[in-house]
């Protein structure tokens, strides 16, 4: 096995997904951009790439069986091994339980929910297997195999007009669990990270209004936005040997939103 892992980051294009694509390849990893956005991950490429070899773009749909097969064997025929994978591809479609069209809930169960344990399914029986003609179940430090879903603190906090997506980061959280107690006996770990506000398209929105963005500073201890790259962070860490003995938990980035019962009051 290299020295250097290989790390498929599915919805890697743009925002988190980006940044933790950033964040492994300037930390010597080899790094897979998984994307559906032709476009958006062709443009990531190009602003990553310093010509080593060590970082490619996979089209791919994480919905679809057949395009997670193309994006594993893509990834083996380059670099030969999967080490590290952060699910991180997730849609948004707005609507509550009167008004969201079962046409949209399914549209978010399938990338959000599906696309994750497809990716996950595929990635976990390539490491089984790799482990298992090592014969190294020793589930010890060194073992670099570790998944990273990306939830969200809507899986435990919910907001009327979001259904869909707070049920979709619900079930990541069950996701990371089961398939962590499953795997935990190789040695291979499953973790979740639950970024609050996060500076993101899906939040550009908000950004640009001073009232949509009070009320978030309102509700964050820390008082602002967080940047992508802070949540890149923290996939780093369960991805390292330093949460060696990290499994089945979500860690939630949310500039203590969560802790928080009431709202912050807001300076002029």
């Amino acid at each position: 096995m290299s020295e250097h892992r290989v790390v498929i980051i599915t919805g890697g294009a743009q925002g988190i997904g980006y940044a933790c694509a950033q964040r492994f390849y300037e930390d010597g990893d080899r790094v897979v951009i998984a994307d559906r956005d032709v476009n958006a991950g062709s443009a990531a490429i190009e602003k990553l790439d310093n010509g080593d070899g060590n970082i490619i773009f996979v089209s791919c749909d994480v919905a679809d069986k057949l395009s997670v097969y193309n994006l594993i064997a893509q990834t083996l025929s380059k670099f030969g091994q999967i080490d590290v994978l952060v699910n991180n591809a997730g849609i948004f479609i707005k609507g509550g339980a009167l008004d969201l069209d079962p046409k949209d809930f399914d549209k978010v169960m399938a990338v959000n929910i599906r696309g994750a344990f497809l990716v996950s399914q595929a990635v976990a029986k390539h490491m089984v297997e790799t482990i298992e003609e090592q014969d190294d179940r020793s589930g010890s430090a060194k073992c670099p195999y570790s998944i990273i879903n990306m939830s969200s603190i809507n899986a435990r906090v919910a907001i009327a007009d979001m259904l869909a997506y707070e049920v979709s980061k619900g079930g990541i959280n069950q996701l990371t669990k089961g398939m962590a107690l499953e795997l935990a006996p190789y040695g291979i770990r499953v973790n979740a990270v639950g970024p609050g506000s996060v500076r993101t398209n899906m939040l550009a929105g908000v950004a640009e209004n001073p009232d949509a963005l009070a009320a978030i500073h309102a509700r964050t201890p820390l008082g602002r936005v967080a940047h992508p790259d802070e949540i890149a962070g923290v996939v780093a860490f369960l991805a390292s040997p330093d949460a060696s003995y990290v499994t089945g938990e979500c860690i939630y980035a949310d500039g203590g939103r969560l802790a928080l019962n009431y709202v912050m009051p807001v300076k002029d």
